[in-house]
């Protein structure tokens, strides 16, 4: 067995379904065998940000690892932004990087691809993950890459690997995977027990949960631990998506002064804060109304519990739940909570569409055909999909890059083989928008809503006076039929009806549906979030 196959076998096994990448002399030897040796099927995108958003939403949504393989230099630099979003929000993935070989650096000249030094990649990628590794000593590598590869699923991070490429096709030993670290049991049943006697005691307990409880394959059992302990259940933003379809008591996404305020006071009144997986983040909770004093709250994220002033090391939450779980009977009746409804019953008029126009539609796709996961970009497309029902979803909510929503929508699609709801703005599409050209060869066909404003508008919103922000119009739709597609642009809220009525039964190819947008029409909730953080910004300035 070679080395590259020895990594691929692990990877396998740790959980990748499928790689995505683009090659380059550097990556061309290790890419022959992945393609030769059929370990894990390979989908080529078009640009590196692309792949590394791609192999992100395939982590996240999988539960496995996501793979994106690049080439040395211009290709693994170009994926910088992919990769730093991975490690913000959690997201287990793992870079393979062609390298330069064991001698090429005694040459005496500077090597292609080269920026400060052959090792500057190697540093530069220290910054954006949990763990790397060279594979330059062939009998060493299977316990580098069991490290790295457990290091990846345990944090839940982004992991760095480069393969010279005078190695890939080196004799190697099979990996043998990291048995999980140990825990602490009676540290365990000691945090246990605590938390038990704080939800105890508290008059309005609330659960929320964040980013991990995915990350980690945990919302079965998060959702039987909300019913067992009869608690009301709120997402982070971040986190919406979860507990979509598991039973759990589920109230909403508490998005603060942006979001539903019956959701809000429930948790802001809490006295019982649990806060499950969800990452500490200004998106999360910089615009609360009230201020939530995070020391009295209960806080399991990073493999650790911390409660009050005092913190419990080395607590996985996959232990903590199920040391809960141990802890508290089962129900003895199921717990109801009030949710609030959706809205739905688009009416199909010659009227204008406005974003919540748009939700109104895609509630009304969902309760006719089934749910859909949906792969968002940032913008008012995510924040109007706060008004669709709860289903599967994938987005940028803490680092808030643009361009995510495409690529992730494939990477999807190529993980789950459910055909993706894609929401994307025209300038995200700008960017990215372009990897739908990639859908023909592999069979993806996902439904694309481009909100088309011709503008950069959440941006407008915080700084109208910009001109900067205008944007010309591209006729996106147009573009759809050489990209492999089907395109077509709506003004109307019955020509958006008709055209997802057509998309939804046309199978096998893209469908870009361009939602023509008056500038200055916004999303209800994001309306409320740009409202809350000048609010909260005027209040600090005063």
């Amino acid at each position: 067995m070679t080395l590259t196959e020895s990594l691929l076998h692990a990877l396998k096994a740790h959980g990748a379904r499928q790689i995505f990448g683009i090659p380059g002399d550097f990556a061309l030897p290790y890419f022959r065998i992945i393609e030769e040796s059929k370990i894990l099927p390979l989908h080529t995108l078009s640009h590196e940000p692309g792949v590394g958003f791609a192999a992100d939403a395939a982590g996240r949504i999988g539960g496995g690892l996501g793979v994106a393989a690049v080439t040395y230099g211009a290709g693994a630099l170009n994926m910088i932004n992919s990769v730093a979003a991975a490690y913000a929000e959690k997201s287990p993935l793992v870079v393979l990087s062609g390298g330069p070989g064991r001698g090429e650096s005694n040459s005496g000249l500077l090597l292609h691809h080269q920026a400060k030094t052959l090792d500057s990649q190697f540093q530069i990628f220290r910054e954006i993950t949990c763990d790397q590794v060279r594979l330059d000593d062939a009998a060493r590598a299977p316990a580098d890459i069991a490290r790295v590869l457990a290091n990846c699923l345990r944090n839940s991070q982004p992991v760095y690997i480069e393969i010279p490429r005078d190695m890939v096709a080196q004799p190697c030993a099979a990996v043998i995977a990291e048995p999980p670290p140990a825990v602490d049991g009676e540290a365990l049943q000691a945090c246990v027990a605590e938390i038990l006697e704080r939800i105890g005691r508290a008059s309005a307990p609330v659960l929320m949960v964040g980013v991990e409880v995915r990350r980690f394959g945990l919302e079965d059992k998060v959702a039987e631990l909300s019913r067992r302990l009869g608690l009301p259940v709120v997402t982070s933003f971040m986190g919406r998506g979860l507990l979509a379809d598991h039973g759990a008591p589920l109230v909403g996404t508490y998005m603060g002064l942006a979001g539903l305020p019956e959701v809000t006071r429930l948790v802001e009144d809490s006295d019982g804060l649990f806060l499950l997986g969800v990452i500490i983040s200004d998106t999360n909770f910089a615009v609360s109304e009230k201020h939530i004093d995070l020391r009295k709250t209960i806080q399991a994220l990073e493999g650790r519990v911390t409660m009050g002033y005092h913190t419990y090391p080395r607590i996985p939450l996959d232990a903590l739940v199920d040391g809960l779980l141990a802890c508290v009977p089962p129900a003895a009746k199921h717990f109801e909570v009030s949710r609030p409804a959706f809205p739905h019953g688009l009416v199909a008029d010659e009227a204008t569409i406005a974003p919540a126009d748009v939700a109104l539609a895609v509630n009304d796709l969902m309760a006719a055909h089934g749910k859909l996961p949906i792969a968002s970009d940032m913008g008012d497309c995510l924040f109007t999909a706060m008004d669709i029902e709860h289903t599967a979803l994938v987005a940028p909510g803490y680092y808030a890059t643009m361009g995510f929503g495409v690529p992730a929508g494939l990477g999807l699609q190529a993980a789950t083989g459910q055909r993706p709801l894609i929401l994307v703005g025209d300038g995200a599409f700008q960017m990215t928008g372009w990897e739908l050209g990639n859908c023909r060869r592999y069979g993806w066909d996902p439904i694309v809503l481009l909100f088309n404003n011709s503008s950069w508008e959440m941006l407008r919103t915080f700084q109208p006076e910009s001109g900067f922000n205008d944007l010309d119009d591209w006729g996106f739709a147009q573009m759809a039929a050489g990209m492999g597609g089907d395109g077509v642009r709506v003004h109307t809220r019955a020509q958006l009806k008709q055209a997802l009525d057509r998309a939804m039964a046309t199978r096998g190819r893209f469908q870009l549906i361009e939602v023509m947008i008056p500038r200055g029409v916004l999303s209800e909730t994001l309306s409320r979030f740009v409202a809350g953080v000048k609010r909260l910004n005027a209040a600090k300035s005063g």
